[in-house]
């Protein structure tokens, strides 16, 4: 049997860019937490250890660790070093039915939470052709930004049909939009969604603390009611570090 590389090994530093060693370093241990090379439970060197067999500061291992603390990738375990959190696992949500992020966030244990970047009634010509309404028609748009367990989750821009819920404008948009259509009596029935993988830009790589730009989700979805108008109309990206999606297709 081979022996299991050690933590050392795994990692390769350069010297021919300008990105800092604790970067170089984050950015690797999370793709190898992410990707289950490290698995929940696993114990990684200590903060002396690991800078000795790498040739650099204890410092900058230390910034390092902290970062993967903070995003709750990694917690302290004595004077072992640091253990995988088990909850490093991306979320993983079904898509088998018409859900929005609140019930999402519940059904997977987490405490959901929002905060709102931009919210106005104002007109949009190219969000108007997509519903189908005239150019001066009021739509409701939102842009806010969506948390789990207080971990920002996803950016999310959306806009709504006013012409079908008009007291939408002047509800709590805090939490769940779908809860606050169903108590204004707007039933939505069906989406269509697509997702594709995109780079988030300067201001969502802030919104996530990213340093460096990581792979994202960008997830598109259209939103109906049971008469078939088209009520909302969303672009949320989804951070790649923590989401996946899962599906069942049956034959």
């Amino acid at each position: 049997m081979r022996d299991r590389p050690t933590l050392d090994t795994l990692l390769q530093l350069r010297d021919d860019t300008a990105q800092p060693l604790y970067q170089q370093i984050e950015g690797q241990l999370r793709a190898l937490i992410t990707d289950g090379t490290l698995t929940p439970g696993t114990t990684l060197p200590a903060e002396r250890q690991l800078a000795e067999s790498l040739g650099i500061s204890r410092t900058t291992v230390k910034r390092c660790y902290d970062r993967l603390r903070d995003s709750a990738l990694i917690d302290a375990h004595g004077r072992l070093g640091f253990i995988v959190k088990a909850s490093a696992a991306r979320l993983n949500p079904g898509m088998n039915r018409l859900k929005g992020f609140t019930e999402e966030m519940r059904e997977l244990g987490k405490t959901p939470s929002s905060l709102i970047l931009h919210c106005a009634v104002e007109p949009d010509r190219a969000v108007a052709s997509i519903f189908g309404v005239p150019t001066t028609a009021r739509l409701l748009k939102l842009d806010r930004v969506r948390l789990g367990d207080n971990i920002p989750l996803s950016h999310e821009l959306a806009w709504y049909n006013l012409t079908v819920a008009p007291a939408l404008a002047q509800a709590d948009l805090s939490g769940s939009i779908y809860a606050c259509l169903r108590g204004l009596g707007v039933s939505l029935t069906h989406c269509e969604q697509s997702i594709e993988a995109t780079t988030p830009t300067p201001e969502e790589c802030a919104i996530f603390d990213f340093d460096l730009p990581v792979p994202c989700l960008l997830i598109k979805r259209r939103t109906f009611d049971e008469q078939g108008r088209l009520i909302e109309y969303v672009e949320g990206l989804f951070r790649g570090d923590q989401y996946s999606y899962r599906m069942r297709l049956n034959v």
